[in-house]
């Protein structure tokens, strides 16, 4: 037998090299703003873009020589990609669990929607955070998946705690200065 279809041995199955995110076919949370985000580009691909390109590609197939048209070859390949965005959002929509982060029961410990204001272990910078769905992360508008190292590292702490975590720079230290739930 091939040893690609082998098991070397039992050790292999908790290897540190495996990416501590959800599995395919995970949960996927999402805040309510996240999904209303995702909801507002599905019914704008439907009942503007969609239609709209059709339209292009249908006038454009109709002047003739399609091979040569490039309205035509352009239409169609965008319209392919919307169709796959169109069945990719329509599929997380139905599989999401919306968070909403007021209904929060431990309010002094950091869980999914949670906004933290952190600093730095030299105590200079203060940053604040508010982990979010995959879909709706964005560091610079200060929305953080809860799949990061960041976000991993935070859950549970309380106020007061100094949370170490392997960041893609390097090991750092933080301290938590504030959990807040807003929507």
């Amino acid at each position: 037998m091939n040893k690609a279809f082998v098991k070397a041995s039992d050790e292999d199955d908790e290897s540190p090299d495996t990416p501590a995110g959800p599995a395919p076919g995970g949960p996927i949370y999402m805040t309510r703003r996240g999904w209303q985000t995702l909801k507002t580009e599905l019914d704008t691909l439907l009942r503007d873009e969609r239609p709209k390109l059709v339209e292009t590609v249908a006038w454009a197939a109709g002047n003739g020589d399609r091979s040569e048209n490039g309205d035509y070859i352009y239409g169609k390949k965008r319209l392919r990609e919307i169709d796959r965005r169109i069945r990719f959002l329509i599929k997380r929509l139905e599989n999401a669990t919306v968070v909403d982060p007021a209904d929060q029961q431990n309010l002094d410990q950091v869980f999914f929607g949670a906004t933290v204001t952190i600093t730095d272990d030299e105590g200079e910078t203060e940053t604040t955070y508010q982990i979010v769905g995959v879909d709706e992360a964005s560091a610079s508008d200060g929305r953080i998946s809860w799949i990061s190292p960041l976000a991993r590292a935070l859950l549970k702490a309380r106020e007061g705690d100094v949370v170490r975590f392997v960041s893609p720079a390097g090991p750092r230290e933080i301290e938590i200065l504030e959990v807040r739930y807003k929507n």
